[in-house]
C-alpha cells in the first residue's frame, strides 16, 4: 500500500480528541508516531469511554478511536533530564504537534524557538482553542465551547429548539484534519529550509467549514438561521415522514423536483404556481411538504428510496449508527480495522480508518493503539541510553 509519509517522524504531544486526530491521520498516511505521554496517566482520553473498566485501565474507548498506529513513550518534561530526553527525540524528529495552552511549551523551555535550534527543519503544530495570539488566547476550549462560539449551535435544530449541538465532537474533529492538512502541506514544500510554525485555531477552523451561511451574511447581510432538516436553498429537500420510516431526499433541480411528482403521482404540482419554479417553492416550503408527504405515507421508507433514487432523484434514508456501520457499503469496503487481541484492552477492538483510498486500498496502520509508556524502553535504547539510564529514570519518575 502507498504509504505516502513512511519516511516521516511525529512528535505527538496531544490529548483527548483535536490533536491525537491530527496524529491518527498521519499515523494512517505512514507516518512513524511518537505520542509523548505524562507519567502514570497519559493522555487523558485514556480514562473516557462507555467501558468503566478500559477506563480504569488506561484504555478508554475515547483513547482507542483515533490513536492506532502510534507508539507510546511516558517523559516527565517537568524535569531537567525528561527535556534532555525530549530534545533528542526531537532531532530526529520531522513534526512536533500539540494542543496545549498558548504558552506552555515556552514555559517549560520547549517552546518554537527553543525546538528549532535542535530541528532546523522541524514542523511545529500548536493547535489551540483560539489560536496563539488574540484576546481570548489564553482560554480554556473544549467542543461544545468552540460549538457554541463559532455560531455553529445558532443554527443547528429548528426554530422551536436551537441553538443544537451537534451530535458528536466535531469541533475538534475539525480543527485535527485542519492540522493535519496544514502540516501535510507544509511537509509537501520542497523548498522550505527551515523550522515552519502552525497555529491552528479550532475555531477558525470550524468558522472555515461554515463557507455558505458566512457567505449569505458577509455579502448579502442574511443572517443564517436553524432550519431543521430543511435545506436553506432548495425545496423539496430534507427529511420527510413515509408510510414507515423518515426518508431524506434532496430533489434541489427543476428537473428532480419534476422526476419526483411524477414517481409520487403528484403531476399537479409541478405545474402549481406555488411550486412550479425553485423561488416559488421555496417561499412555499411548508405546504409543499405536507402533500409530499401525504403522498409518500402509502409506502414505507424501504420500498420508496430505491423508486427516488432509480428515477435520478438523490434520496436516502435515516441511519442509526449501528445501521451504516453494518451497511455493505461500509463493511465491505475496508473502512472498519480490527485488531485481535489488543494488549490492555485484553480482547478484539475495531474502529474506523480515515475516508481515503490509495491506489484502490484504505490506509491502514499496523499497530493498536498503545498501552501508556510501552514504547518507552525501546525509544530510549534507540537514543543511545543504557538500562543502568532507564532504570534510574523509571525510579526517579523521569519516565
Amino acid at each position: 500500500m502507498t504509504k505516502p509519509l513512511k519516511n516521516i517522524r511525529v512528535l505527538d504531544l496531544t490529548n483527548v480528541l483535536a490533536g491525537p486526530f491530527c496524529g491518527h491521520q498521519l499515523a494512517l498516511m505512514g507516518a512513524d508516531v511518537i505520542k509523548v505521554e505524562t507519567p502514570g496517566a497519559g493522555d487523558l482520553a485514556r480514562q473516557l469511554g462507555a467501558d468503566p473498566d478500559l477506563n480504569n485501565r488506561l484504555m478508554g474507548l475515547s483513547f482507542l478511536a483515533q490513536n492506532a498506529g502510534k507508539r507510546s513513550i511516558t517523559l516527565n518534561l517537568k524535569k531537567a533530564e525528561g527535556k534532555e530526553i525530549f530534545l533528542r527525540l526531537v532531532k530526529d524528529a520531522d513534526v512536533l504537534i500539540e494542543n496545549f495552552r498558548p504558552g506552555v511549551m515556552d514555559r517549560l523551555g520547549l517552546g518554537f524557538k527553543v525546538l528549532r535550534q535542535h530541528q532546523p527543519r522541524l514542523v511545529y503544530c500548536a493547535i489551540s482553542g483560539f489560536g496563539q495570539d488574540g484576546p481570548l488566547k489564553n482560554l480554556p476550549a473544549y467542543d461544545q465551547i468552540i460549538q457554541g462560539m463559532s455560531g455553529t449551535m445558532s443554527i443547528t435544530g429548528g426554530p422551536d429548539n436551537a441553538p443544537y449541538r451537534v451530535g458528536y465532537p466535531m469541533a475538534d474533529t475539525i480543527g485535527g484534519l485542519t492540522a493535519a492538512f496544514a502540516v501535510a502541506a507544509a511537509l509537501a514544500d520542497t523548498s522550505r529550509s527551515e523550522a515552519q510554525f502552525i497555529d491552528v485555531s479550532m475555531l477558525e477552523s470550524v468558522i472555515a467549514t461554515m463557507g455558505w451561511a458566512v457567505s449569505n451574511y458577509l455579502n448579502a447581510g442574511q443572517e443564517p438561521r436553524p432550519m431543521g432538516n430543511e435545506n436553506i436553498t432548495a425545496s423539496p429537500s430534507g427529511t420527510f415522514r413515509t408510510g414507515d420510516g423518515l426518508l431524506n431526499i434532496a430533489a434541489n433541480k427543476q428537473e428532480q423536483f419534476e422526476a419526483l411528482c411524477g414517481i409520487l403521482g403528484c403531476d399537479d404540482l409541478a405545474a402549481d404556481s406555488r411550486f412550479a419554479l425553485r423561488e416559488s417553492r421555496l417561499q412555499n416550503r411548508r405546504l409543499l411538504k405536507e402533500l409530499i408527504e401525504q403522498a409518500l405515507a402509502s409506502r414505507p421508507a424501504t420500498e420508496w428510496w430505491p423508486l427516488l433514487t432509480a428515477a435520478g432523484i438523490p434520496a436516502g434514508p435515516v441511519y442509526e449508527v449501528k445501521d451504516v456501520l453494518a451497511h455493505p457499503q461500509i463493511s465491505e469496503r475496508g473502512m472498519i480495522a480490527n485488531f485481535e487481541n489488543v494488549p490492555g484492552v485484553d480482547r478484539d477492538i475495531r474502529i474506523v480508518r480515515s475516508g481515503i483510498k490509495l491506489d484502490n486500498k484504505a490506509p491502514a496502520v499496523d499497530l493498536p493503539p498503545p498501552v501508556l509508556g510501552q514504547d518507552t524502553e525501546q525509544l530510549l535504547e534507540q537514543l543511545g541510553y543504557s538500562r543502568e539510564d532507564i532504570a534510574r529514570f523509571n525510579q526517579e519518575g523521569i519516565v
